[in-house]
């Protein structure tokens, strides 16, 4: 990508909106493994499977695969599975030819079609359903896309990526999802990490992300303390690099960085500063813990709670993956085993309600 995608400010991208390379990879090993990876397909239209926690950067390293790839002059169409009502998945994927049903007055292409020549993008392919799994895997197989009531096919070429931050594995078991499909769409399988997983990132992308929207909303950039930064490297971040640019978006609105360390801590900026005037480092870790892991943890127990402690019904209700959900009960101490109360499903989401106020969002992507 290089500065083809930085204008002279070393902030704003082209029309994909992309930031620098290293900004994207960082430094940890995961990324460079998955910047090799990427470098290694480029040239041809295999289909990949980006998989990872909401909020992680999957549709970044998509664009980036589009950007780079021998299709990039061709279109970029996104399909973001959940916002599409299942009754209207199919005939927007696919099209339909004109009195194919009630209200059906003209033809019309679907999205694959759209794609001709580009990049296809299908966000959270797990919510497709059993009838549009089918087609998708045809178009896979032979290259055509059948419109709803059409008899002969069209001819695509369209460089399909899907993205995921289910484990597509246990809804297989479950039946929910094709295994001939997943076979199709994971001939490249790429596993973002966690942003608390590439720690070591955090202040390149604080200072990308002030510059931008310093430059955005055209007001002077305004650096974060060395306490407040470590604030931010200490924290969990549930949202993942999502939540870190929405809290450097407002941090640039409000000009406050006690106001953001606030959100970010759960109200307790205060012990904060007086924890930096003291140079406090073990109070700065204390509060962190205090405000991220803590609330982290009354939640995921309620919801194990709500769930009788069956873990995988615990890890959709809180809209994470199942491994997510293993590696935070185990950080956060809460038994493998034991008798789990009954508890209304709903104080587990009135919790995460709660948690929005410490800067938890559960992730929706």
């Amino acid at each position: 990508m290089g500065n083809d995608f930085v204008n002279s400010t070393g902030i704003l991208a082209t029309a994909m909106s992309l930031p620098p390379e290293e900004i994207i990879f960082g430094r940890t090993e995961a990324m460079r493994q998955i910047r090799q990876k990427l470098s290694s397909v480029k040239d041809s239209d295999v289909p990949v499977l980006v998989r990872g926690e909401s909020g992680a950067g999957k549709e970044v390293i998509v664009k980036l695969m589009h950007s780079t790839s021998i299709r990039r002059l061709g279109p970029f169409v996104k399909v973001h599975c959940p916002a599409i009502p299942g009754s209207l998945l199919e005939s927007e994927l696919f099209g339909y030819e004109e009195g194919a049903f009630t209200g059906a007055d003209f033809a019309k292409p679907g999205r694959v079609e759209a794609a001709h020549g580009g990049t296809l993008l299908l966000d959270e392919i797990a919510e497709l359903d059993a009838a549009s799994q089918a087609k998708l895997l045809q178009v896979l197989q032979d290259g055509q896309v059948f419109r709803i009531g059409a008899r002969e096919g069209q001819r695509v070429e369209v460089r399909t990526i899907c993205a995921t931050h289910r484990p597509l594995e246990e809804d297989i078991q479950s039946g929910r999802f094709r295994r001939d499909l997943f076979y199709r769409i994971s001939v490249i399988t790429l596993h973002l990490p966690s942003l608390r997983e590439r720690r070591e990132d955090i202040p390149a992308l604080v200072e990308y992300f002030l510059r931008f929207y310093s430059l955005k909303y055209s007001r002077p950039m305004q650096p974060l303390s060395a306490q407040g930064l470590q604030v931010l490297a200490r924290s969990e971040w549930p949202g993942n690099i999502r939540e870190l640019e929405n809290l450097m978006n407002r941090y640039v609105i409000l000009g406050s960085e006690k106001a953001v360390i606030d959100e970010l801590l759960g109200g307790q900026a205060d012990r904060w500063q007086a924890g930096e005037s003291e140079g406090a480092f073990v109070s700065l870790r204390q509060i962190t813990r205090h405000a991220a892991r803590a609330a982290e943890r009354k939640v995921i127990v309620q919801a194990l709670d709500a769930n009788q402690g069956n873990r995988k019904k615990t890890a959709h209700l809180l809209k994470i993956s199942y491994r997510s959900l293993l590696y935070k009960i185990k950080d956060a101490g809460i038994p493998r085993k034991g008798t789990f109360a009954s508890s209304p499903v709903a104080n587990a989401g009135d919790s995460i309600m709660k948690l929005r106020g410490l800067g938890y969002e559960p992730p929706t992507q």
